[in-house]
């Protein structure tokens, strides 16, 4: 989890990302700031970061950006509902790649708004004429 974490700096927030969205968790106080931009299909081309979190928020973090490119907000928004519902114990796990790396993390729910940030933050950011499913 701790070499996910450390991965997040290789992504950082830079300036040339025209779409930008924030996030915080109620539980703990994480925030995650994701800056992307879209291709003429609403898909994410190129992605950047900033987290505060705890280690498991910003492995997740690391995550959503490891498998966020090319998608669009309809299916950001399809992940962040199964990844709501896997981490509430009423789901599977999320097709999502490289998940299985927070599995022990959902035996503590105080951590489960900071796993969420970053599909919170890409939502509050990319554009909102597309229709979440």
């Amino acid at each position: 989890m701790l070499a996910l974490a450390v991965s997040l700096g290789k992504v950082p927030l830079r300036t040339d990302l025209p779409l930008r969205g924030d996030a915080r968790s109620a539980t703990c106080g994480s925030t995650v700031t994701v800056g992307c931009a879209v291709d003429g299909d609403g898909r994410i081309e190129h992605v950047g970061v900033q987290a505060a979190s705890c280690a498991v928020g910003q492995a997740a973090t690391a995550l959503f950006v490891q498998g966020a490119m090319g998608l669009d907000r309809a299916a950001i928004a399809g992940a962040r509902d199964e990844l709501a519902a896997w981490l509430a114990g009423t789901g599977p796990a999320p097709r999502w790649p490289g998940i299985d790396a927070l599995d022990r993390a959902r035996a503590y729910p105080a951590r489960h708004g900071a796993i969420m940030l970053a599909w919170n933050a890409a939502l509050a950011a990319l554009p909102k004429d597309q229709v979440d499913r």
